[in-house]
């Protein structure tokens, strides 16, 4: 059970809630906060006060008087004109994600929502109702508003969620069997729930949390592969490394050699050769800076995942409302743009060294592994998938954060286009451990050719449970479903269905 406030959600908190199902319970300061928060609304209504989506319309419509007889109306009407969301939902983890962020971020007590609405959102977590959320529709600033209307639209009995197979199910039926009582949206209240970055938020902590895995794996894939082509170790000792001061830099380089200690075909300067080649020697430097990249992006998201993203905030008991622009999703749009470089350059260094195993010209292997050059092709087209997923990817590292399209009559004339950073950053992800697949799957065949007995203690373990995955190159064969055996094995969900679910992304 994790105890949302507001102020304290971590990243690790979110993967057990999101990946492992795991509760929420709401802390009862944050309760408080909310009590209070609420009470200051129904002030500014019965006093009839000019307040920004209180008291009055929404965008370019803010100048725009509404009584206070229609202000129900006015929540509803606005939950269901920007549900415009289009094309394949979310994953169900991404839903779940976006639920406890909005949830979170409603307990710092700024936005003035009763306190049954955030109850009824916590009970949607724990009893695993999840909105059907389209991917696509969300300009990063006003919030994301299209995705968030779709998730509002649950809490009010309308909409979809994701049923037991996948499937899109009528809400107000799921609620009913669960038990649970759909509100009536009061003043405030639909704008409370999709003024904010949630879905491009809830998309790039599930894009952190498998890009840090996939950057873990991309070290000890690399490290057998250096194994397969007996790659020289000095390029790792600490003091090139501490020489040039980057700390993620010389954490990879010590990772790298703690996973090739013990082994019997890492060579030294000068035994077989001076130096390797960059995708080889320069491993430290090019994964370490990714690593930095990713450090960048956990810091913002961390930031973002307690941060107060509504508008108008109220502050002081209703004796300060501020209308402004923390919906606006430039802070997380740069963050996602940065991740999706550092994972394409994860995958770009990863087909290098794939073309160095299977290449008879860079190695002194099998040609292409094959276990009948000629005859039988091996791992030859396996390089062209490589290839072709790398490319795929420097189109979609295309910053979308450069990108400003204006909105609401030029009320709302600059935008993040932040939630397009986030999904082509999870498509990337996606591409990448596929591209990791692969040189996983040639390197395994590479050191099997050398001699597994030679193998570090460490990468032997790796290799002997993987064969369990995915059996060595004996004669050709449809090597697709090998890859994505392989893609599966090197997921960080291990619920099938959430896995399933993310992996349609791609």
């Amino acid at each position: 059970m994790v105890e949302l406030t507001g102020q304290s959600l971590t990243i690790e908190q979110l993967k057990r809630i999101c990946f492992e199902q795991e509760k929420v319970v709401i802390s009862e300061e944050s309760m408080k906060k909310v009590h209070e928060s609420r009470q200051a609304v129904e002030r500014i209504v019965s006093e009839k006060k000019t307040v920004y989506g209180i008291t009055t319309g929404f965008g370019k419509f803010s100048d725009v008087m509404i009584d206070g007889a229609d202000v129900q109306e006015l929540q509803i009407n606005l939950i269901r004109s920007h549900a415009c969301g289009i094309g394949h939902p979310f994953p169900e983890v991404v839903s779940r994600a976006m639920m406890v962020l909005r949830l979170n971020a409603l307990l710092k007590g700024f936005s003035g929502v009763r306190p049954v609405l955030v109850e009824t959102l916590a009970e949607l977590i724990n009893k695993q109702v999840h909105p059907v959320i389209p991917q696509q529709g969300s300009l990063g600033a006003s919030g994301d508003l299209a995705p968030l209307s779709h998730l509002a639209l649950v809490l009010v009995g309308e909409g979809k969620v994701h049923g037991e197979n996948g499937e899109a199910v009528d809400s107000a039926a799921v609620l009913a069997q669960k038990g649970i009582q759909p509100i009536v949206l009061q003043a405030k209240e639909g704008l409370a729930l999709i003024n904010g970055t949630q879905a491009m938020t809830a998309m790039g902590v599930v894009n952190y949390i498998e890009a840090e895995q996939l950057a873990y794996d991309s070290e000890w894939i690399a490290a057998l592969t250096m194994e397969g082509l007996e790659g020289i170790i000095d390029a790792f000792h600490p003091a090139s490394h501490e020489a040039r001061g980057y700390p993620q830099q010389i954490a990879v380089a010590k990772r790298m050699s703690e996973w090739v200690e013990g082994s019997k075909l890492i060579t030294r300067q000068g035994e077989k050769r001076v130096q390797d080649a960059y995708s080889i020697r320069c491993i430290p430097q090019v994964h370490g800076a990714s690593w930095q990249a990713l450090d960048y992006v956990k810091e913002k998201l961390e930031i973002e995942i307690n941060a107060a993203t509504d508008n108008p905030l109220i502050f002081e008991g209703g004796e300060l409302v501020i209308s402004g622009g923390n919906f606006h999703g430039q802070p997380i749009a740069l963050a996602m743009d940065f991740m999706k470089i550092a994972v394409a350059e994860l995958a770009n260094i990863s087909e290098r060294r794939i073309e160095r195993l299977v290449n008879p010209q860079l190695n002194d292997l099998p040609p292409f592994l094959s276990p009948e050059p000629g005859l039988q092709s091996g791992a030859m087209i396996m390089q062209y998938a490589a290839a072709s997923l790398v490319s795929e990817n420097k189109t979609l590292a295309h910053p979308a954060s450069v990108d400003s399209i204006p909105s609401s009559a030029n009320q709302e004339d600059h935008v993040s286009m932040g939630t397009i950073a986030s999904r082509h950053a999870s498509m990337i992800t996606q591409n990448a451990r596929r591209v990791l697949a692969i040189e996983c799957i040639c390197a395994m065949q590479a050191v099997e050719y050398k001699g597994i007995d030679k193998v570090s203690p460490k990468l032997r373990a790796k290799w002997e449970h993987l064969r369990n995955v995915v059996p060595s190159m004996t004669k050709d064969r449809m090597f697709s479903e090998d890859i994505e055996r392989m893609n599966k094995a090197l997921h960080p969900i291990t619920n099938e269905r959430l896995q399933k679910r993310v992996s349609d992304l791609a």
